[in-house]
């Protein structure tokens, strides 16, 4: 995707967002002023709602009342503490209007790539993580991203969004994201699909990113990170780490655990260790079949390389 093709797919979302997010000629009251450009107003409803619109906050006083025809962008935070969390978000130095309205229109864009709904915790978290990066690069520093060859196999459409994303902040800023910076808000992305707190799915895609050096200085190779082995052992270790936190029981096949404990025992043994990884990593425990579908994409996996 162009440059020229991803800034004007987001902003075209934006103009959306302004037909579906309020009705026509719908006023609303304000209850405080964050600066200039930002507020939060209460709706028809009475629910409290984030507008964005150039001058929208000068000159006005609290109880003001504020026509939709001045407004850009809406959106609202249902639940208290995100609304808190917001506000003080917003009146941090590094969170300028400029930078707002440019997190309004990527988070939209994002819910209408997915057509999915959004934690909206997404509003903090990503604009936080974004401007923090930012700032980050201004001074010249750098953080690498440990897992990030794991994150664009796990999540594709995550990772592909957060690309898109990426290119779009270059536009508006002129600065240039480092490529970890995609995994990241990959994951930022994928946190809010899946409605699970960044801190969990970071750790999973570490426990992954641990089991993937685990297994290359056990068996001495360096596997293929464009393999289909690989992506098959990826995804297969998401969906055990799914499976393991929702309980769900897999029943073992236990003729094959037989066959492959005989015909790859280094493999087999192996397998168990990883388990123990898992539990241990996990806090929970992990069912024996587990280990013989690990056994057989370790197998593949150390065959071919």
């Amino acid at each position: 995707m162009t440059h020229t093709s991803t800034t004007s797919t987001i902003e075209q979302s934006t103009v959306i967002k302004k037909e579906w997010g309020f009705a026509v000629k719908e006023s609303f009251i304000l209850k405080k002023i964050l600066n200039n450009n930002v507020v939060i107003a209460t709706d028809r409803t009475t629910k409290e709602v984030v507008l964005i619109g150039k001058g929208l906050g000068f000159g006005k006083k609290i109880g003001d009342t504020i026509n939709s025809d001045s407004i850009n962008k809406l959106f609202r935070l249902d639940n208290h503490n995100e609304q808190e969390q917001y506000k003080k978000l917003v009146s941090q130095a590094n969170i300028d209007e400029e930078m707002i309205g440019i997190m309004s229109d990527i988070i939209f864009y994002i819910k209408e790539r997915v057509k999915l709904p959004l934690n909206e915790h997404i509003h903090i978290a990503l604009t936080d993580h974004i401007a923090f990066a930012i700032k980050r690069i201004k001074q010249g520093l750098e953080v690498s991203n440990p897992f990030l060859i794991e994150t664009k196999t796990l999540y594709p459409l995550e990772y592909s969004i957060a690309s898109e994303v990426v290119t779009f902040i270059k536009e508006k800023t002129s600065i240039s994201l480092p490529e970890g910076e995609i995994g990241f808000i990959a994951l930022h992305i994928h946190s809010a699909i899946v409605n699970k707190p960044m801190s969990e799915v970071s750790n999973h895609s570490q426990l992954i990113s641990t089991i993937i050096v685990l297994i290359e200085e056990y068996f001495t190779i360096e596997i293929k990170k464009d393999s289909i082995d690989y992506l098959r052992l990826i995804r297969h270790l998401r969906y055990t780490i799914e499976r393991v936190k929702s309980g769900e029981m897999v029943e073992e096949p236990k003729k094959l655990a037989l066959v492959l404990k005989e015909e790859y025992p280094v493999c087999y043994n192996f397998s168990w260790k990883i388990i123990k990884v898992m539990q241990q990593a996990l806090q929970l425990p992990v069912y024996d079949a587990e280990a013989v579908y690990l056994t057989m994409h370790i197998q593949r996996l150390v065959n071919n390389n």
